[in-house]
C-alpha cells in the first residue's frame, strides 16, 4: 500500500489496516496529499512521539516552502492562534488562556456539565435516538460557547461552520472560505459587543488583555476566540461518539463498565488510542534538513504526524486492535510537547460524564442498526460519525 491511497474514499471507514500496512513497510512515507501538495507522514509511534516535541519542526506555516507556498484557505484575521505559532509568541498565548482550561478550573465545571447532559437526555424520546443529534453535538458546544460567552442564538450556525471547514467532498474550499467568513463576522460583532457590555467570560477576559494590558493583537484576539470554539467543540464531539460506538460495539467491555469493574474514564482513555476524533497531528514544516525514521525531509518540507496510526502502533501497545480499558494509557490523541492539546481536561471530562449518563439512563442500550451501516465523516482530518442510532 502506498501513503497516496490513504485518502482514498474507501479507506475513510477502516483507516487502520492500511496504516497498518504502512507501519511495516517504513516509519515515514513521501506521497502528495488531495490538493497536490507533497506531504511526509509519519506512522510509527516511537518517531510520531519525537516529532510533536522536535523543535526543528515549525508549526508557523511562515516556514512551508512546499510548492513555493504553503496553500491555505485560512484568512489571515483567524490565522494568530496557537496552531500556527512557535515560540515564544505560542508561549505568551498559551500562558495568557491556559489557566481556564487546568484540571482544577475544568472540574470546577463538573455540575454544569452534568446539568446540560442531564437536560439533553430529558428531551430524548425513545425508544430510539441518535447519539450524535442528541447528546455529542450540543453538549461541547453549550459548554465551550458559555466557557466563552457565545450566545446561544448562534450555534447551530457554528456547528455548521465547524463541519464545511473539515469536509473534503467536491466544492469544499469554496465553503470552507465561505465558513470561515462567516465565522470571522461573527466572532467581531460578538467581541464588538462584550467591548460595550463585558460578562464573566473568557473571551471577556481575552479583551480585557487586549484593550488594557495589550498582550496580544487583535488579530490574535480573534483567532484564539476562533481556536477555542472550534477546537474545543469538534475532537469532544466525536470522543463522545467514538466512545459509545466502542461499548456498544464491545458487549464485554460494556457490561464490566455497567458492573462497575470498569471506570468510565478508562474507557475514553482507551477511545482515544483505539479511535481519536483528530487523526492527523497539527502540519508542521521543517526548519531545515532533517531526517526521520531513515528518511530524509527538506527545509520546508509539511510534516504530518499520523496520530491514529501511532495509537496501534504493535511496537508500543500488545494487541493494539483490541479495544481494552484496562490497558496502561500511553496514547497520543491530544499530542506531546509544548503544543499538547489545551483542552484535553474539558473533553475528557465532557465525554466521561456524557458516557456515564447515557449508561445510566440507558441500561439496555444497543445498536439500532448494523454497526457496518454508521457512516463516518468523510474526512481525514477528523475521526467521527454522523449519526450513531441506538435504541432501548
Amino acid at each position: 500500500m502506498s501513503g497516496q491511497q490513504l485518502f482514498s474514499d474507501a479507506l475513510l471507514p477502516t483507516p487502520h489496516p492500511g496504516y497498518a500496512k504502512l507501519r511495516t513497510a517504513a516509519p515515514v512515507h513521501h506521497t502528495t496529499t488531495p490538493d497536490g501538495e507533497p506531504v511526509w507522514i509519519v506512522t510509527r509511534y516511537a518517531e510520531v512521539r519525537a516529532a510533536l516535541a522536535d523543535p526543528r519542526l515549525s508549526l508557523n506555516k511562515a516556514n512551508a516552502r512546499t510548492k513555493g507556498e504553503y496553500v491555505s484557505s485560512m484568512p489571515p484575521e483567524l490565522d494568530a492562534h496557537l496552531l500556527n505559532m512557535d515560540p515564544p509568541d505560542h508561549t505568551r498565548l498559551r500562558r495568557l488562556v491556559s489557566t481556564a482550561f487546568t484540571p482544577r478550573r475544568v472540574e470546577e465545571l463538573r455540575d454544569r456539565v452534568q446539568s446540560v447532559t442531564d437536560d439533553l437526555l430529558d428531551a430524548a424520546s425513545g425508544p430510539t435516538m441518535d447519539v450524535m443529534t442528541a447528546l455529542a453535538n450540543p453538549l461541547p458546544m453549550s459548554v465551550i460557547c458559555e466557557l466563552l460567552g457565545i450566545p446561544p442564538d448562534a450555534r447551530q450556525d457554528f456547528r455548521a461552520w465547524t463541519n464545511a471547514l473539515l469536509s473534503p467532498v467536491p466544492g469544499a474550499a469554496t465553503d470552507s472560505r465561505t465558513a470561515m467568513r462567516s465565522m470571522y463576522r461573527f466572532l467581531r460583532d460578538v467581541i464588538t459587543d462584550k467591548r460595550r457590555q463585558p460578562t464573566d467570560d473568557l473571551l471577556s477576559a481575552m479583551i480585557e488583555a487586549r484593550d488594557e494590558h495589550d498582550r496580544l493583537t487583535e488579530s490574535e484576539l480573534v483567532s484564539m476566540a476562533f481556536l477555542i470554539l472550534f477546537a474545543g467543540y469538534d475532537n469532544a464531539v466525536h470522543l463522545i461518539g467514538n466512545a459509545a460506538l466502542g461499548l456498544l460495539l464491545h458487549p464485554d467491555v460494556l457490561r464490566a463498565v455497567r458492573g462497575g469493574r470498569t471506570p468510565v474514564r478508562a474507557v475514553v482513555e482507551e477511545t482515544l488510542r483505539w479511535n481519536p476524533p483528530f487523526p492527523l497531528g497539527v502540519r508542521r514544516f521543517a526548519l531545515k534538513d532533517l531526517t526521520i525514521g531513515g528518511t530524509d525531509i527538506p527545509a520546508g518540507g509539511r510534516v504530518w504526524v499520523s496520530l491514529i496510526s501511532a495509537n496501534r502502533d504493535e511496537r508500543e501497545f500488545m494487541s493494539p486492535d483490541d479495544f481494552d480499558p484496562a490497558r496502561t494509557p500511553g496514547h497520543l490523541a491530544f499530542g506531546h510537547g509544548i503544543h499538547y492539546c489545551l483542552g484535553a481536561p474539558l473533553a475528557r471530562l465532557e465525554a466521561e460524564i456524557a458516557i456515564g449518563t447515557l449508561l445510566r439512563r440507558f441500561p439496555q442500550l444497543k445498536l439500532a442498526v448494523p454497526a457496518d451501516e454508521l457512516a463516518w465523516w468523510p474526512s481525514f482530518q477528523k475521526r467521527g460519525l454522523r449519526q450513531l442510532p441506538i435504541c432501548w
